[in-house]
């Protein structure tokens, strides 16, 4: 006995009732439409759950196939299996396995596979770019939440003439530029990818102490040095571009720059690089590295920790912990 179903040519859109059956290996249709066709000849398609089975014959037509649960049988009869990716969509355990599995590779991909990429193109990214994005964000700052710096040109002399005398740790140092500012948003400091440090007055009256803005300025030189922001941006936008890649919307990657770039956090293992660096310049200059505990120490006095100095990963506790074990 055959199965009910609609038959299409490929041609047109008429309909054609058929009744299709099986028999030694071959497809046969009988009703407005005779034909047959060896069935490892047919593609049938996957199984939906409201949506009709379709049977395409090797020149285009096609049969549409109502009664799901006969069509079923008469595949079970054949031999026929749905492929294994069917037969997990059709499992409720399959396709949570699933999820699972696609959760935890994009995970370990974010965790893992994305920081090391960000590094590599880090490093080949030309400088060119860089300055670009450097400079384009520090004209963002000027614009919004910085101010020329009030301190004297001979007491903004002193401190970088000081720092550019010191022995750095690392060889190939990147170049950089001390840019003094006044701040909107209190104490702060931070490196930007075109090679600037931006040090602001608040910062270098709070620690009120050379050596400190000495520690401060060798910090952010660290993070300069091993490029996380630019790594942190490369991140950020490739994130981005695969959510708009899945949600259709490129406009996330352009509204998130500004926010990314006010926020300015690193990562645990980026604040301790940059700690690192800094406690190594100050030994190989002989500055006592409790200079840099103590930068940490009065920005979470003022600030109850919520300084953006502070706003990182590592518990500011631990870091002056690590800092002040590195005597």
């Amino acid at each position: 006995m055959g199965i009910p179903a609609i038959y299409f040519d490929g041609k047109t859109s008429r309909k054609h009732s058929v009744e299709l059956s099986v028999a030694a290996g071959t497809a046969m249709l009988s009703g407005e439409v005779e034909r047959c066709c060896p069935i490892d000849e047919l593609k049938v398609s996957e199984r939906a759950y409201y949506a009709p089975r379709m049977v395409t014959f090797p020149d285009g037509a096609y049969l549409e196939v109502v009664d799901g649960a006969g069509f079923a049988t008469l595949l079970a009869a054949t031999g026929h299996r749905d492929s294994l990716v069917v037969r997990v969509q059709q499992s409720w355990r399959g396709a949570l396995c699933a999820c699972a599995t696609a959760i935890g590779l994009l995970a370990l991909g974010y965790l893992y596979a994305l920081p090391l990429a960000s590094e590599a193109v880090a490093k080949a990214l030309p400088e060119r770019v860089q300055h670009e994005i450097g400079r384009g964000a520090l004209n963002f700052l000027d614009r919004r939440l910085l101010a020329p710096s009030t301190f004297s040109a001979e007491r903004r002399k002193a401190i970088a003439t000081r720092f550019a005398s010191l022995q750095l740790p690392k060889k190939e140092a990147p170049a950089y530029e001390i840019v003094f500012r006044k701040s909107r948003i209190g104490p702060n400091a931070f490196a930007l990818p075109s090679g600037q440090i931006v040090l602001t007055d608040e910062i270098i009256r709070l620690v009120d102490n050379d050596d400190a803005v000495i520690a401060i300025l060798a910090h952010e030189l660290g993070h300069l040095h091993e490029r996380h922001l630019i790594r942190r941006i490369i991140q950020s936008s490739t994130v981005g571009a695969a959510a708009a890649v899945l949600f259709g919307d490129i406009s996330s990657i352009v509204a998130g720059t500004p926010a990314l770039i006010l926020d300015l956090k690193y990562s645990r293992d980026a604040e301790r690089e940059a700690d690192d660096y800094a406690i190594a310049m100050l030994k190989a200059n002989g500055i006592p590295v409790s200079n840099l505990a103590s930068v940490f120490e009065k920005l979470e006095s003022r600030d109850g920790g919520l300084s953006p100095y502070l706003s990182t990963h590592p518990p500011v506790s631990e870091r002056i912990e690590r800092i002040r074990g590195a005597r």
